[in-house]
């Protein structure tokens, strides 16, 4: 009876040895199906619906090798576009005695600046007046009455006449308004000098009262809305520098774009470097003439490699660069790259392959979905 005992106690503590080893070897199983989710969500991918795509606006491309242009980089300087700056200066000797424009004013074409008064002008309108008179007087007789040699005389004699006071500065509707008046008393000798373009007065160094010499600038007058950019390129560099290739400026952490305009073929004879003149749009009048900046031009030398968009390549939460490639529709998986150099708006990358399809736009938001799901990026 008691051998009977002892078998059946055996058997009970072999039964639950082997519950304990099966309900042990069912916790390891569910802790690696476990384990196997994680593993995806370590990866980091993302999936995505096709509405959360649309709303996003995420875009894809397909990468391919390609020859690039090389980049120059220079120190530069703004400078005035001389082609859109005028300086208004007296002809002849003349007294100032108004000022219409100051310091920092906008103007338009024919806009009054100053007003100055000249004996030499006042002579030349009392001289028109006369002339346009006498050529009216002889022009009513006709040929038929008058010699040719006198009908001649009196209409080169006014021309000469219109024409010394257009030498003196006086504009064509100055003239007509005077000779419409035809009142000697309006010979005064007032000279009205007008704007010559639209721009921003950035110099009026006179004083009224002032007798300013044939020449002496008064106004300085330039239109900013596109400026110079001066770039010193080494003789190494600038051979590889053409006419019409993109360029950019970048000043207080913005960048403009630009153009190279002109590539001077002589050394400066102080500093060595080859001049290039970059030609910039400036919006919102952020550059002003004399700013040092960091000019980036587009080079004649190309190398092979892979372009993306600016917008597709981000840091990785470790500070590694990545792009989102897309394994499927709607799911995207972060790849880590590496950046070799910047192209105007597109980055130079190394670490995909040829028809690997990346997210080109939208990539923010898919790591920002990342982020919030608790996914850990990484890249293995």
């Amino acid at each position: 009876m008691r051998n009977l005992h002892l078998m059946v106690f055996l058997l009970a503590l072999v039964s639950a040895n082997a519950l304990s080893a099966a309900g042990h070897d069912h916790e390891e199983s569910g802790h690696s199906e476990e384990g196997h989710g994680g593993h995806d969500e370590a990866e980091g991918a993302a999936e995505l619906s096709e509405i959360q795509v649309r709303t996003a606006g995420i875009e894809t491309l397909v990468v391919q090798h390609s020859e690039l242009a090389d980049i120059i980089v220079a120190p530069g300087e703004v400078a005035l576009n001389a082609y859109h700056t005028s300086k208004v200066a007296p002809r002849i000797e003349a007294q100032i005695v108004q000022r219409h424009a100051r310091l920092g004013d906008t103007v338009s074409a024919g806009q009054p600046l100053v007003t100055l008064s000249s004996v030499a002008v006042a002579q030349a309108q009392g001289e028109l007046l006369v002339r346009d008179r006498e050529w009216k007087r002889v022009k009513k007789l006709g040929r038929k009455v008058v010699s040719e040699r006198r009908y001649v005389e009196a209409q080169v004699a006014r021309q000469q006449a219109h024409a010394k006071l257009v030498a003196y500065g006086m504009s064509d509707e100055q003239i007509s308004k005077l000779l419409k008046q035809a009142d000697a008393s309006r010979a005064t000798g007032e000279l009205v000098l007008l704007s010559p373009q639209q721009g921003t007065v950035i110099h009026d160094d006179f004083i009224i009262g002032e007798l300013a010499q044939p020449g002496r600038e008064l106004f300085v007058i330039t239109d900013e809305s596109t400026l110079w950019v001066d770039a010193r390129l080494t003789p190494e560099d600038g051979v590889h520098v053409r006419v019409g290739a993109r360029a950019r400026v970048q000043v207080n952490g913005h960048w403009v774009d630009g153009e190279v305009t002109q590539a001077q073929h002589a050394l400066d004879e102080n500093t060595r470097t080859l001049p290039v003149r970059i030609q910039i749009a400036n919006p919102g009048d952020r550059l002003h003439p004399g700013q040092f900046v960091r000019a980036e031009i587009e080079s004649a030398q190309r190398k092979p490699g892979i372009a993306v968009p600016v917008a597709a390549v981000l840091r990785s939460p470790d500070g590694d660069w990545q792009v989102f490639v897309e394994e499927a529709p709607g799911r995207y998986v972060p790849k880590e790259i590496e950046v070799l150099r910047t192209v105007g708006r597109q980055m130079v990358i190394d670490g995909l392959q040829d028809g690997e399809r990346i997210v080109s736009k939208g990539a923010f938001f898919i790591q920002s979905e990342i982020a919030k799901g608790g996914f850990e990026v990484h890249n293995h």
